[in-house]
């Protein structure tokens, strides 16, 4: 499988960890994204593919692609035997500049390009990309559109520098003092966030701190448990345990089973590091 990837210029750099772009056969049919602090847009060149969002959820066909804001719980991703896409990886605040409805109405609920960006201007972006002479091409296309895309979004410089502190922090930060050092009421910041992250600060911190116990996480070795939910800021096992099946749906030990089989059925494999078998 072919994965490009790049990180877009100012200001786009503010609001975007990496532009992609991802083709060929997915190492499963089914993958299931654990909740991460970001929010995806994909634009789908190839065979449609689907989208449960939720245990009992039914499986929804995405054939133009998706936007996704901030998920609090895993998503599952069912392929085609070929995939084909470029796509967007948005810090938890990077997609609302280019929404045009609150983020909160979209938390967990994935919707079409089209939905959001309208019929004739995503197939108009989606022919383009199509016809793009290589990865290269069509990730400073997308980049392009992103830059003409870009508005003015009222509170993201405070949503920006809160979550910013949550994340320098991976989520150990006393939530009540963030309002205070802003300048702004609780209440307030809460809905900011809501509006243009999808979910409140509270919920971004945990977010942040679940990403960083599983980014340490070495599933090619033994996991001392208790060592690292102390270090990512868990108060004890239980907490830890609860969180994981919260975001995952699986107990730790779980978890690192299905990352093992990743591993060991697709060593070195580009999306080996969040996304799970979920067959």
């Amino acid at each position: 499988m072919e994965y490009v990837s790049r990180v877009p210029r100012p200001p786009l750099a503010g609001l975007i960890d990496d532009l992609y772009y991802l083709e060929g056969a997915p190492p499963y049919p089914r993958l299931a994204l654990p909740p991460m602090p970001s929010a995806l847009l994909v634009l789908n060149l190839g065979t449609p593919f689907h989208i449960r969002a939720g245990a009992g959820a039914e499986p929804t066909d995405y054939a133009d692609g998706c936007v996704v804001t901030m998920p609090t719980r895993a998503l599952e991703f069912g392929y085609p035997p070929s995939t084909r896409s470029v796509g967007v990886h948005f810090k938890p605040w990077g997609l609302a500049p280019f929404l045009p409805m609150p983020a909160a109405e979209l938390c967990d609920l994935p919707v079409t390009v089209e939905q959001v960006w309208g019929r004739a201007r995503a197939a108009e972006l989606r022919e383009r990309l199509a016809a793009a002479a290589g990865p290269d091409v069509m990730l400073t296309m997308l980049e392009g559109e992103l830059m003409r895309r870009l508005r003015e979004t009222t509170g993201l410089g405070l949503v920006r520098h809160t979550s910013s502190v949550i994340a320098a922090t991976t989520g150990a930060v006393p939530i009540g003092g963030l309002s205070v050092s802003a300048g702004v009421s609780s209440t307030h910041l809460a809905q900011r966030f809501k509006e243009l992250v999808g979910v409140t600060p509270k919920r971004l911190a945990r977010t942040y701190r679940f990403a960083a116990a599983v980014l340490a996480i070495d599933p090619a070795g033994p996991v001392n448990w208790v060592d690292l939910a102390a270090r990512a800021g868990y108060f004890d096992q239980a907490h830890f345990g609860h969180e994981f099946r919260t975001f995952t749906g699986l107990t730790p030990t779980r978890y690192v089973d299905v990352r093992r089989r990743f591993l060991r059925e697709h060593p070195g494999h580009a999306l080996d590091v969040g996304p799970l078998p979920a067959d």
